[in-house]
């Protein structure tokens, strides 16, 4: 693919809202995670919450779109001044030349989750002030953001779990070079729910430690919530980032487990660097998808080793945000810009003794070098990979 430029982009997390604070953060080697409750859920996790969303208010014009989620995407708008980006951007192009093609997973099913505990005791409905294809429904963060940025241009949302939000870079990618939009917001919000807490512990996939990427003793992943947006344009004015080459694959292997040998992962970063025209020696850092799972990290070793050997620095970065689902694949490839721009790769959090089975460069101390080229991995249930290749603007 042709480099696309990526003019603006931001995240918020439990980290903080903004570039400023996450670099900062990160900087610091600290993390956002607390053993804490959410809502009704006393499951004893560590959970990466965004404290700030509860004290955001929607313009009263978007009143049926509001929700955690969509506050939380309110929110993601408003950091760094993404919002104002987009509208010039809109101004430039025209409000129908801008797309917005975002992913979440569980968009704003806490909003259905609390009316359920308001039906009427007698008939069973629910609240009449429950209006779900503005809340609930996996668009509605794609109508609140269009709504919100006054853009008209297509928008559509990917739900494909954990990848959601590094997929839809190439969606946009792919509407800019078919020459349906000239612009495109992407990325992706995702906020907690009842319905992710009890369905990962369910799956004893919840670590009742904080989460520890690539240890010997990591036990599983701790949830979090955020939201990441990134502006692509065709002709730019200014550049971030260049969004140097995407990659996917579905290798289908289990409905909530990796393939043992990470094919399907290998398999999107081959095709990345594919697309990017790139070797795999030209790669100076790779954010891992690093979830802190025991079978996760292993395929994502093996497969991280047979693409690019043992020697590429990398690290996970999920020990300071936690995994934030849906939005994790916009939240890890602004994270991966930030290191281009800072020329700065961040270490993992919360490792005590790094796993002797693993042998992939993962980073214990942060590394200050120039970074040309980096990757951000993102895996989802059921095989739904992707693998986002990026470039320094200078």
């Amino acid at each position: 693919m042709k480099p696309l430029a990526v003019t603006d982009y931001t995240l918020v997390t439990a980290l903080g809202a903004g570039r400023a604070a996450t670099l900062a953060a990160l900087q610091a080697g600290r993390s956002g995670l607390a053993q804490q409750d959410f809502e009704t859920a006393r499951i004893g996790a560590w959970l990466g919450v965004v404290a700030e969303v509860d004290g955001v208010a929607l313009d009263p014009a978007l009143a049926a779109h509001d929700c955690r989620n969509n506050r939380l995407a309110e929110l993601g708008l408003r950091a760094d001044g993404f919002g104002a980006s987009v509208r010039a951007a809109a101004a430039r192009w025209g409000a129908a030349r801008v797309g917005v093609f975002l992913g979440t997973s569980t968009s704003g099913i806490l909003q259905t989750e609390i009316a359920y505990r308001h039906r009427d005791p007698a008939t069973g409905a629910l609240p009449a002030g429950l209006r779900y294809a503005t809340t609930h429904n996996t668009y509605s963060v794609a109508g609140y953001v269009r709504a919100a940025l006054g853009l008209q241009g297509p928008s559509y949302v990917v739900s494909t779990a954990c990848s959601s939000s590094a997929k839809v870079f190439a969606a946009g990618a792919r509407m800019i070079a078919l020459g349906l939009v000239d612009a495109a917001v992407v990325g992706g919000v995702d906020s907690l729910c009842m319905t992710t807490l009890y369905g990962f512990k369910s799956l004893e996939l919840l670590s009742a430690d904080i989460c520890r990427p690539w240890d010997a003793q990591r036990a599983g992943l701790s949830l979090g919530e955020g939201a990441a947006f990134a502006l692509l344009e065709r002709e730019p004015r200014r550049v971030a980032a260049w969004l140097r080459g995407t990659g996917e694959s579905s290798d289908g292997h289990h409905m909530s487990s990796p393939h043992p040998e990470g094919a399907g992962a290998a398999a999107a970063m081959h095709a990345a660097l594919q697309s990017a025209g790139l070797q795999p020696a030209d790669v100076d850092y790779l954010n891992l998808h690093g979830t802190g799972t025991p079978g996760n990290d292993a395929a994502e070793d093996r497969a991280v080793c047979g693409v690019f050997g043992r020697a590429l620095p990398c690290s996970s970065t999920k020990g300071a945000t936690g995994h934030t689902l849906g939005a994790a694949g916009g939240v890890e490839a602004a994270i991966a810009m930030l290191a281009l721009q800072h020329g700065w790769a961040p270490a993992g959090l919360n490792l005590r003794r790094i796993d002797p089975a693993l042998q992939a460069n993962y980073l214990r101390q942060p590394r200050a070098q120039r970074l040309e080229v980096v990757a951000s991995n993102s895996f989802g249930f059921g095989g739904s990979n992707a693998c986002l290749l990026f470039g320094a603007a200078a």
